[in-house]
Order: structure tokens, then C-alpha cells, then sequence
């Protein structure tokens, strides 16, 4: 079964820049506390990361997983799917980068996620809800930190 969440916040920046941030790839580890790793394995036809293996902390463990990025709606989203994982069997999920008032933007964080082995409502629930958060909050804090 798949599960679905959106989240919303506000950056104190511009759409391009907050944009600019999310699709910095390769320096997840460097502001997210949970990306352990990035390996870009593929590049598309612009030279952007278009296939990323990642690992990181996820549920007690380290996990890996490699996830296909689609930049067609750039700047204004940033998408991508799951490809291979040792620990879910989907996550997918976008980023979207609204303008908001006085320049900020509003950065809305959608994700779908299915775990390949079933753990108790309440784990799963404090863990999306700290996936989210923590996607947000970390983004923020690069964003308003670097500008």
C-alpha cells in the first residue's frame, strides 16, 4: 500500500534560488543530516543528475536507493521516481516552487511512499512525518543560510 503526503513552507527567498538548492544533488550530505552518500550514475541530455544513488539513515539502519530525476517542469517542480531500493518499493515525490508574497516562495513537498516490509501505523507515520519535515526544514535553512 502506498502512502501519501504533502507539505507545505516558506523560504524567505526566490522561486529559481530555493529551486537552485533542491537540484544541487550532489550536495545533499552536505545539509541533509540523513543523506549518508550520492553517487550520480547517469547524467541527462543537459548534463544535469539525472539517475542518483543515494544512502542514508532511514528507520534505525542505513539504506540505499537510487532514484531517476525529471527536470521537464523545471524550475517550477522538481520530480522524481524510484528505480531500486533495499528498503521501499516506491518513493516518488516532487518539489514545487511557488512565488509567495514579498519573494518568497511557497515550496511544497509531495511524497509517495511504499515499504517493501509492513511496519505498525505509528512508526511509519512518525517517520513520513519526519521525512517531510525534515525535507523542508533542511531546505530552508540551506536556502536562507547561502542567499
Amino acid at each position: 500500500m502506498t502512502d501519501q503526503a504533502t507539505e507545505q513552507i516558506v523560504i524567505a527567498a526566490s522561486p529559481q534560488r530555493c529551486y537552485d538548492v533542491a537540484a544541487d544533488l550532489e550536495a545533499y550530505p552536505d545539509w541533509i543530516a540523513d543523506v549518508k552518500s550520492v553517487h550520480v550514475l547517469e547524467l541527462d541530455d543537459q548534463h544535469r543528475p539525472a539517475l542518483i544513488e543515494f544512502r542514508a539513515a532511514a528507520m534505525g539502519r542505513s539504506t540505499t536507493y537510487t532514484l531517476r530525476y525529471d527536470y521537464s517542469a523545471a524550475p517550477g517542480v522538481l520530480s522524481w521516481k524510484l528505480t531500486e531500493s533495499d528498503l521501499v518499493d516506491r518513493l516518488d515525490g516532487t518539489y514545487t516552487f511557488e512565488l509567495g508574497e514579498g519573494g518568497s516562495t511557497v515550496v511544497i513537498y509531495h511524497l509517495e511512499v511504499a515499504l517493501k516490509v509492513p511496519i505498525p501505523g505509528f512508526v511509519k507515520s512518525r517517520a513520513e512525518a519526519r521525512i517531510r519535515s525534515t525535507a523542508l526544514r533542511e531546505l530552508k535553512a540551506r536556502v536562507e543560510s547561502t542567499s
